[in-house]
């Protein structure tokens, strides 16, 4: 089997110009109730005060006749109608509690046009993060990425000289998670075929996970174990020459990986849970830490199945998801058989239940909404279901999902994007960060699982480095 990983694609190999108008705000095509609307204690914590982006790119359709950007700009003032607070800005009251200000003032949208074709991306095989120019396709207004008193989303339309276009969107976290961004995507989809109404009612309920009086914290959440300035900068990589790359899970992939865990084992083990195991092993043996260093997995778990008491509304689209984390030393899980991990792994999941994210939200009122420790962590989420924002006449996109690796100051998160090659082999791709030397070395750990190029298969050392140092 072939390891398939492209060399990483650098604007110096895929350059575009793109010529952008300048940002607009759009609001909502209706008048809406001006309230004052408070976030969940989910919704409200410290690590997720920052901008997540996302990126889908479509292909042309003969048959549409209308623009993309004129077609997508109305859809989404059709959708604040019924998304009002998304228009609205975010404040904070005392005891740093934010709620939504709906003040209609609306969201930030740019119109564009670039010097490239769809098919140019695809030949280049940059269709995967991290993506090249990146920032010309989602271009950071001055300002708006301020969690306060700022914008809540970002989007920008970019049209492609094929017909074919991107369209980037960047929202404040502490809106929404992936599941409710999602669900305002659909939405917009929806306006952009014709629709008069969305399918799924957009629902705000946010007290449903807010904190419990009194609060009454009943579970550990060691995932915001307290870390000191020196473990944050360490766990930033600060000072380190990252770098970003890109690897496909395909059925072969996952066949291999799954060949390194007993019969029953794998049997009952999801992909999901099977190669979360595979990277925090693998990623913290190319990291070398100290042996006796706690290695985290933050491991995002969507709680919407787990609560029922009441149970969270379809149409809900605030944050409903818990950071549990997995830890080990570094030694254990790079001594020990990857099992090991993967146990650690199902545990953790199974660890959320509705009381857990009761206590969750308790916590969150009585430490002061602390951010999740990164030291040593590694986080994953499944970003899967944003391959599927089927935009009117031009369809699925051909790539949807996040589009980087790492976020904010935090590089250390990866996250599974569905992913469709041009032959149709259809897979996983994770977008890795990691400092340059410690990247060579994951790639070497890869290649030893999946074309056996190690000395112990029979090849030299030397040889699989040139092969890594060619690709990198």
């Amino acid at each position: 089997m072939e390891l398939q990983i492209p060399p990483p694609v650098t604007s110096d190999s895929l350059t575009f110009k793109v010529h952008r108008r300048g940002p607009e705000l759009v609001s909502p095509a209706k008048p809406t109730p001006r309230e004052l609307k408070l976030l969940s204690d989910i919704d409200d914590q410290e690590g997720l005060r920052f901008h997540i982006p996302t990126i889908f790119f479509y292909r042309h359709n003969p048959t549409a006749f209308s623009d993309p950007v004129a077609v997508i700009r109305r859809a989404l003032a059709e959708t604040l109608v019924y998304y009002y607070p998304l228009a609205g800005r975010l404040r904070e009251g005392p005891n740093r509690k934010l709620a939504v200000d709906c003040t209609g003032e609306g969201i930030l949208f740019i119109e564009a046009d670039a010097e490239m074709t769809l098919a140019e991306f695809e030949d280049k095989d940059a269709l995967r993060p991290p993506f090249p120019c990146f920032e010309e396709l989602l271009f950071n207004v001055e300002g708006s990425s301020e969690v306060l008193n700022a914008p809540m989303i970002l989007i920008q339309v970019t049209r492609l000289k094929c017909g074919g276009f991107v369209c980037a969107v960047r929202i404040n976290h502490v809106i929404s998670d992936a599941a409710g961004l999602s669900l305002f995507l659909k939405t917009v989809s929806e306006f952009a075929s014709g629709s008069h109404a969305p399918t799924v009612a957009p629902v705000w309920e946010r007290h449903l996970l807010s904190a419990r009086v009194p609060a009454h914290v009943t579970h550990a959440h060691r995932e915001y174990d307290e870390q000191s300035a020196a473990d944050a900068e360490s766990a930033n990589g600060d000072g380190d020459n990252l770098v970003s790359r890109s690897f496909f899970f395909g059925a072969a992939e996952m066949s291999a990986i799954r060949r390194l865990l007993p019969p029953n084992l794998s049997d009952r083990s999801t992909d999901v849970e099977t190669l979360t195991s595979f990277m925090w092993r693998y990623r913290t043996a190319a990291l070398r830490p100290d042996p006796s260093k706690e290695m985290r997995l933050i491991f995002i778990v969507n709680a919407r199945p787990k609560l029922r008491n009441p149970p969270l509304p379809p149409g809900y689209y605030g944050n409903a998801f818990a950071f549990p984390v997995a830890i080990a030393t570094g030694r254990e899980l790079t001594e020990k058989p990857l099992e090991f991990a993967l146990r650690l792994v199902k545990e953790v999941k199974s660890s959320v239940t509705e009381e857990y994210m009761r206590s969750l939200a308790d916590l969150m009122v009585t430490k002061g909404r602390p951010r999740f420790s990164t030291d040593g962590a590694y986080l994953i989420s499944d970003v899967r279901n944003f391959a599927d924002i089927n935009l009117g006449v031009w369809g699925k996109p051909v790539y949807g999902g996040i589009g980087t690796a790492g976020v904010t100051d935090f590089p250390g998160s990866s996250f599974y994007v569905s992913f469709e090659k041009r032959k149709g082999e259809r897979g996983i791709v994770v977008p890795v960060c990691l400092p340059e030397k410690a990247m060579q070395r994951f790639v070497e750990e890869l290649d030893g699982v999946f074309n056996g190029q190690l000395a112990s298969n029979g090849r030299s050392k030397s040889a699989a480095n040139k092969w890594i140092m060619s690709s990198l």
